[in-house]
Parts: structure tokens; C-alpha cells; sequence
């Protein structure tokens, strides 16, 4: 008898030549198996096994380093959130810009809707007619400059007022304005004369705004005619 030889690689079981007793180990195959099947499909994705266990509510796994967790899911990781304390910082920022706008607006509505000027004391004057440079054919005519002084209390401030004649006519409504600081107003009204003839003159005042105050004089134009 023979002793054993190596057998030639590929070369079946009953080759008359092979020795099963020393060399079976090396030609063991193992049985082919079939294919895994996936346990279920999500769109693309295959999924094997029974996936991953929803943690219960707060005890959740903490993420993975990497984003994935330990068993090797994937694990969605949201954008990270600015730190804290740069809201107040940047508010901080625009609070003194947003003060000293305030400021400057409060004061242009006080300029306008806040406190107006009183009127204090009216007083009405005149030195009467004084005659014209230039007489007429008969040395007559003359202006007289009427004057009235209106006392404030040093706030600004517009006046409204109108001068009233004894002939019957009218100023209109006029405006005088007062500024901060100003406690008087001066108000003139030049009342022309001519012709002979004497006439008793009155003008008055008449405050219409901010409070209603009424104040006059009377004087006498006279003109007997002059010599050429």
C-alpha cells in the first residue's frame, strides 16, 4: 500500500488518487444559501431587521458622534441655535439711537401742540394825525399811526387779530407771530386822512387768538384848510 498523496488542486472526491481519510477537511463546501430577503421597502430603502426602537418620550439616545447613533441609524441633526444673549446685545445697540429719536420728536410735538403763548395786557395809542409832506390843493390830509402793545407771558406763539374803524372798515384777520421769550408784541395800523373837515376817530383792537382781549383809542382829525 501506498502512502497518501497530496491531491492536485480541482480534482473531484472519487478520484481513484484522493485520500478522504487525510485531505477531507479541504474540500468541504458549505451548503449555498439562499438570498436575504428585506423585511420591508421604503421607497428606495431597504430595511432589514426590525429597524431601530423609538426610544420612549424623554429618554431619548443622545446622537452619535458622527450623526448616527450607537446601533448605526442615522440620526437628523438640526441647525444649531445662535448662543445665547446676542438678542440682547444687539438691542442694547439700537436702544440709544431709538431714545435720542424720541426725545427729538417729543420736543418738535411740544414745539407745536404743547403750551401757547397767553396774551397778559392789551393797550392801544396813537400821537394822531400827523400831517403829510405833500399837502393837498387845500394844505390838508395827514397818518395817523396807530399802535398796540400786547404784553405775553415769554411763550411762543402765534397772535390772530384784526383792527376795527369808526368809518366802518375792517382789517381782515391778520397774524403776528410771538417767539420764546418775547413778553410784547407791538401792532401798528396807519389810518390816512384827508380833506377839510373835522372827524372823531376810533380804532379799536381785537385779540381773536389764543384768548380773546379788545382794546382801542379815539382821536380827532381836524383840517381847516391851508394857505398856498
Amino acid at each position: 500500500m501506498t502512502g497518501p498523496r497530496n491531491p492536485r488542486p480541482g480534482r473531484p472526491a472519487d478520484d481513484p488518487d484522493y485520500s478522504a481519510t487525510e485531505l477531507a477537511d479541504h474540500w468541504v463546501e458549505a451548503p449555498a444559501r439562499a438570498p436575504a430577503l428585506p423585511d420591508r421597502v421604503e421607497g428606495t430603502v431597504l430595511r432589514f431587521g426590525p429597524g431601530v426602537p423609538t426610544p420612549p418620550p424623554g429618554t431619548g439616545t443622545p446622537p452619535h458622534p458622527g450623526g448616527r447613533t450607537p446601533g448605526g441609524a442615522p440620526t437628523l441633526v438640526g441647525p444649531v441655535p445662535p448662543p445665547p444673549g446676542r438678542p440682547a446685545r444687539r438691542a442694547r445697540r439700537y436702544a440709544l439711537p431709538a431714545l435720542v429719536l424720541l426725545c427729538v420728536l417729543a420736543f418738535l410735538a411740544w414745539q407745536r401742540y404743547g403750551p401757547r403763548a397767553a396774551v397778559l395786557d392789551v393797550a392801544v395809542r396813537t400821537d394822531g394825525v400827523v400831517p403829510a409832506r405833500a399837502a393837498t390843493g387845500d394844505g390838508c390830509g395827514g397818518t395817523a399811526d396807530v399802535v398796540a402793545v400786547v404784553r405775553t407771558d415769554g411763550r411762543p406763539g402765534t397772535l390772530t387779530y384784526r383792527w376795527l374803524r369808526s368809518d366802518g372798515s375792517t382789517s381782515g384777520v391778520l397774524t403776528e407771530r410771538v417767539r420764546r421769550g418775547g413778553r410784547e408784541a407791538r401792532l401798528h395800523l396807519l389810518w390816512t386822512f384827508s380833506g377839510r373837515g373835522a372827524y372823531e376817530a376810533r380804532a379799536e383792537l381785537q385779540i381773536l387768538t389764543p384768548s380773546r382781549h379788545t382794546a382801542g383809542t379815539t382821536f380827532t382829525y381836524a383840517c381847516t384848510g391851508g394857505v398856498r
